[in-house]
């Protein structure tokens, strides 16, 4: 790819870019394998261990809200390496935090200022000529899915080595680093014109969940399957590192790999819902979803037959998440930004409420509670598509 004229966006800058969306966003994912031992520290009980994730996907859903429009009015220059101060700070916090309460709000503040990674997303295509956009924007969009799906296996590993606390100062260094590339590298991109002001354009993302159903449909889908996703990643750790399996962190890591595996497998969504294949597409990857939860109920006795849910709910739950945005890009491509929030904001609300309700049931039923309550949400969402669907088709979708 080609240095775009008077831009400033070359290939280096792509990849800046890219690495910097993967290492926020995994500090979002982070937790998950080591509740217990964060649990432990703060002596907080099984049952509210979801608390510690939910934190970060509230405060997640916040920026979305109320920190994405900002890209459409503010210089996104400053306003990522702001954010990306912050974070910084939000993460030395987390790192040495001595009471639940002050590990909860910093947990909360470094998931809003994770929004960041859509200002950048947004960034990166406008600084992107017409012909190179699309690459552009997937390329970075790429960090984000890297950093999302290796975050568990490198905080298992860290933990194992340094402890629960050397992962987010360890994470705070990286930050810094790419703040000050990226601080040597971003040129200032100039806001769109008319893009009006704050209050504007949230009143805007309302009227669009209230005329556009296509966006209440697949938003309610990402609630869901995203609820489901974290009744899946957010107890795991329990079972696994217990008796008899008694598991270190670095191996209850690897299984992102798993996860990896499945999602990489599900690249070929998005031009699947090209070719009009888009429903089916979600109806196969939500069938996946509810099928895999037969597999990982056979833990502790079988990690292979866990191992095997793994790949297929992250392969149904990568393919339904990239079509969902597909369509919504198709149906509504000048407000793509607000659209992507407030996609992504059910996303956050789905997986903050998964987290809470798969630590509660684990506390009160085990390992066979949580795949009922996953296996519930993935069969509700599969009814809920097969019965939106017509209502779908009628806006002009495929």
């Amino acid at each position: 790819m080609k240095k775009n004229q008077d831009s400033g966006l070359t290939p280096l800058l792509v990849l800046l870019l890219a690495a910097t969306c993967g290492l926020v966003v995994a500090n979002i994912y982070y937790a998950q394998p080591l509740i217990d031992r964060m649990g432990n520290t703060f002596h907080i009980p099984p049952a509210r261990l979801g608390g510690i994730v939910t934190a970060t996907q509230l405060g997640a859903a916040t920026g979305l809200l109320l920190l994405v429009p900002l890209g459409d009015m503010l210089d996104n220059r400053r306003l990522i390496l702001l954010k990306l101060f912050l974070m910084t700070g939000s993460l030395l916090v987390i790192g040495s935090a001595r009471t639940p309460f002050i590990l909860m709000a910093a947990l909360a503040v470094m998931g809003m200022l994770a929004a960041v990674t859509q200002t950048m997303v947004a960034y990166a295509a406008r600084l992107a000529d017409t012909s190179s956009r699309g690459r552009v924007v997937g390329i970075v969009t790429s960090g984000i899915v890297t950093g999302l799906l290796l975050a568990r296996t490198v905080a298992g590993a860290v933990a194992d080595f340094a402890g629960w606390r050397a992962v987010y100062f360890i994470s705070a260094a990286a930050i810094i680093v790419m703040s000050l590339l990226l601080f040597r590298y971003l040129p200032a991109a100039q806001t769109r014109s008319g893009a009006g002001n704050y209050t504007g354009l949230l009143q805007s993302l309302i009227r669009l969940f209230v005329h556009e159903r296509i966006l209440l449909v697949r938003a309610t889908i990402a609630m869901l399957i995203f609820a489901a996703g974290q009744a899946l990643w957010t107890p795991m750790v329990l079972p696994l590192t217990a008796a008899p399996l008694s598991l270190s962190h670095t191996q209850v890591g690897m299984f992102g790999l798993a996860g990896a595996a499945g999602a990489l497998g599900a690249a070929r969504a998005g031009r699947l819902a090209d070719s009009g294949y888009a429903q089916w597409t979600s109806g196969i990857g939500l069938g996946l979803m509810a099928l895999s939860w037969l597999f990982t109920a056979f833990l502790p006795q079988s990690l292979v037959s866990l191992t095997a849910g793994i790949i297929l709910f992250d392969l149904g739950l990568q393919a339904v998440h990239v079509t969902n945005q597909a369509m919504l890009l198709q149906r509504l491509p000048d407000a793509g930004s607000r659209v992507t929030g407030g996609y992504m904001l059910f996303y956050s609300i789905g997986s903050a409420g998964g987290s809470i309700a798969a630590t509660t049931t684990y506390d009160h039923a085990g390992w066979t509670g949580v795949c009922i309550l996953g296996g519930g949400i993935g069969l509700l969402a599969l009814l809920f598509w097969a019965a939106t669907m017509r209502s779908t088709r009628q806006v002009g979708l495929p």
